[in-house]
């Protein structure tokens, strides 16, 4: 076979360092636009990228020639240091360490998109630590919850 055909739906969830609601409204919509365009960038297509004040959901299909973790790398340091560049704050914005990475089959396109698109609604009945721990547990992810969340100390 002289060419590789592939197609990789992946979500990924990634918070504000010890989940500060940090992602305030009058920025939010341009940095998850901002966010969109770096996975683009990277040579992967993002399909969609929603939150709240304290953590992001991107939705994309992965290039076959990067790493998940290489593509959030990238994304997650150029947007911090766009927040920052732009001063939206008047602290320091960072995002936590590491993120969740699941994938997902053609089939689940609309319910994904439906679900990181109603974030806001979503999250009026759930916290971001259920949320994330029940996809954790639904895809059957080993963690180790002294190590999940940064907190502070």
């Amino acid at each position: 076979m002289p060419n590789t055909y592939v197609k990789l739906y992946v979500q990924t969830v990634f918070a504000v360092k010890y989940r500060n609601a940090l992602i305030k409204e009058c920025f939010r919509k341009e940095l998850f636009a901002v966010i969109g365009n770096l996975i683009n960038e990277t040579g992967c297509q993002t399909i969609i990228v929603n939150g709240v004040e304290d953590h992001v959901h991107c939705f994309f299909t992965l290039k076959t020639t990067l790493s998940l973790s290489e593509v959030m790398k990238s994304v997650k340091a150029k947007s911090s240091k766009w927040v920052n560049e732009n001063q939206f704050l008047e602290e320091r914005f960072e995002w936590q360490r590491g993120f969740g990475g699941f994938s997902y089959n053609q089939s689940s396109i609309p319910n994904v998109y439906k679900y990181i698109k109603n974030q806001e609604i979503h999250h009026n009945q759930e916290d971001f630590k259920n949320e994330y721990l029940k996809l954790l547990q639904k895809f059957e992810v080993e963690y180790d919850e002294n190590y999940w969340f940064e907190d502070l100390i």
